[in-house]
């Protein structure tokens, strides 16, 4: 069996810099030179995964087909590679120390002291090579978390400069991040919090390979000398990343910087190939040269940080690329909905999606835009709560259930359309223990559904508790509210489609986690194509 060889990706200076997606667009390049990659993030939080963190604090929380909730930056990875990620790709302290201290309850470490180096330590690098040890990759990359010197950092710091001895030569490469800020009132590039950032890593016993420096403005040759000379990296391993117009470009930009080049060098390994990235190039260009253009309305409640919606918005610009068009999002906060002024909030809109969540707060907001979407026309697309959201309005205004609601916002309603799953009652703990992962829906033949998929079986990943209560399937269906998509075996409702609509969706299940750059998922892409129809019709109407 062949030994993976690896790549460690540090950032320095600030945080978001981007080391999620230059990690992407490295494995892209590699894996487009025919290689296998795969890539994992180690995150520094105590938090066992994200499944608990507030949306506000850490943006979304992706979900795995095998039901780990995850960074989001594994949405990236997924959207890049177009390979499925899993339990093993994201690991935090949580996790790990976790994992520690049950062995040490169970009495594996026979009495010894446990201490940060080796035990915390040896299970960081065990985790580091676990997907390695597989046999099913060439190269691992893995990208630490935070900054380089926080505090919550080091254990994972330590633990990669112990990684470079164990693999041996060739098999390590060390890649650091950081910025090359512009002042202004100078007028140029200072490259000192650099140097200080690579000596951060040299304290700790790691000589970065790689130097990516993001920056606003060229770096020159001089400046480049500068960088290598003081960091202790060779002249052509200064690799400058500048700010892109799209994530997506930076896989191009990086070519064009020979980082993949290097990086193989460096692993002693020779090219399979030059990097096959036609297609990639054909999407930039559709991206960049859109037919057409439409707006469309994103109805939510975490609308004041965008990457708590990050993978919709990525969906979005996905589906806008297959169609040749450009997708303006309109970032709309549900508490701000009135039944007042509803229409002229929604009234200029090509498409209206009510986006996932949780809990009461916005959802009036989120039902009144339902309603205006059903009753106007406009396309419509409604995920888990989204879909929860269109199936109360609907009872509410179609079935006269006055007040029918979710037990989540009203456990006395008298009429619980959407209630909690059955074997959710008894949970307590709150971590990990909703309905996660993928699972399988059938999908009856005739409907929009299966125009979308055009297969009667398909797999798709959930986040959720609450489900459309079966007791009332019926009086749905007699007045047009159609389940379209059922799980097999539990029979639970996994998509509704409205009759007399143009287009009304909704879904249980998350497709924005399984929309790539190479595979579009298709709910995104139709529903663009009709809110690209309803424009048309609209203006030619008016």
């Amino acid at each position: 069996m062949a030994k993976a060889k690896y790549i460690f990706v540090t950032g320095g200076v600030t945080s978001s810099l981007g080391k999620g997606i230059i990690a992407a667009s490295l494995g892209k390049l590699l894996q487009a030179r025919g290689l296998s990659v795969t890539i994992q993030k180690f995150d520094p939080y105590i938090n066992v995964d994200p499944g608990t963190l507030n949306p506000y604090e850490h943006g979304e929380c992706y979900v795995t087909d095998d039901g780990a909730e995850t960074d989001l930056d594994l949405g990236h990875y997924e959207r890049f590679l177009n390979v499925p990620t899993s339990q093993d790709n994201n690991v935090t302290t949580g996790r790990i120390y976790y994992d520690v201290i049950q062995r040490e309850r169970a009495g594996d470490f026979l009495g010894k002291t446990v201490q940060v180096v080796p035990h915390i330590t040896d299970e960081i690098k065990n985790n580091f090579y676990k997907l390695g040890d597989t046999g099913k990759y060439d190269i691992v990359i893995t990208e630490i978390g935070g900054c380089v010197g926080d505090i919550e950092s080091l254990p994972f710091i330590e633990a990669v400069r112990q990684a470079r001895p164990e693999l041996g030569p060739n098999n390590f490469v060390s890649i650091h991040l950081t910025l090359v800020p512009y002042l202004s009132a100078a007028g140029e590039l200072k490259t000192k919090p650099t140097q200080h950032s690579v000596k951060e890593l040299l304290e700790a016993g790691i000589q970065p390979d790689i130097l990516v420096c993001r920056s606003e403005y060229p770096l020159t040759q001089d400046l480049r000398r500068k960088l290598s000379l003081f960091c202790y990296v060779p002249l052509n391993c200064v690799i400058e990343a500048l700010d892109a117009e799209t994530i997506y470009d930076v896989p191009i930009l990086m070519r064009k910087e020979r980082l993949d080049e290097r990086v193989l060098s460096k692993l002693k390994l020779k090219y399979k190939r030059e990097p096959k990235i036609d297609h990639w190039k054909e999407y930039l260009g559709k991206l960049k040269n859109p037919t057409e253009d439409v707006k469309i309305g994103l109805i939510g409640k975490y609308v004041e940080l965008k990457d708590a919606y990050k993978s919709i918005a990525e969906a979005f610009v996905h589906a806008g690329a297959e169609n040749e068009c450009k997708v303006q999002v309109s970032w709309i906060h549900a508490e701000e909905i009135t039944s007042e002024n509803v229409a002229k909030t929604l009234d200029s809109l090509d498409g209206i999606l009510v986006a996932p969540g949780f809990g009461e707060r916005g959802i009036e907001g989120k039902l009144h835009a339902v309603k205006y979407a059903r009753e106007e026309k406009i396309p419509f697309f409604g995920i888990c709560l989204g879909l929860q959201c269109a199936v109360i309005e609907f009872a509410r205004n179609v079935l006269n259930m006055k007040k029918a609601n979710s037990t989540e916002m009203d456990q006395r309603t008298k009429y619980p359309v959407i209630d909690i799953m059955e074997d959710q009652k008894n949970i307590t703990d709150m971590g990990g223990t909703m309905r996660l992962g993928a699972y399988d829906c059938s999908i009856k033949k005739g409907t929009k559904a299966y125009g979308v998929y055009g297969h009667v079986k398909i797999k798709e990943r959930h986040r959720h508790r609450y489900e459309f209560n079966s007791k009332y399937l019926q009086a749905f269906e007699d007045a047009g509210f159609k389940a379209t998509g059922k799980n097999p075996d539990s029979d639970l409702v996994e998509i509704m489609e409205l009759e007399d609509h143009p287009w009304f969706i909704g879904t249980q299940f998350h497709p924005e986690l399984k929309s790539t750059v190479l595979s579009p998922h298709p709910l995104f892409v139709k529903f663009i194509r009709a809110a690209v129809t309803h424009k048309t019709s609209s203006t030619t109407i008016n």
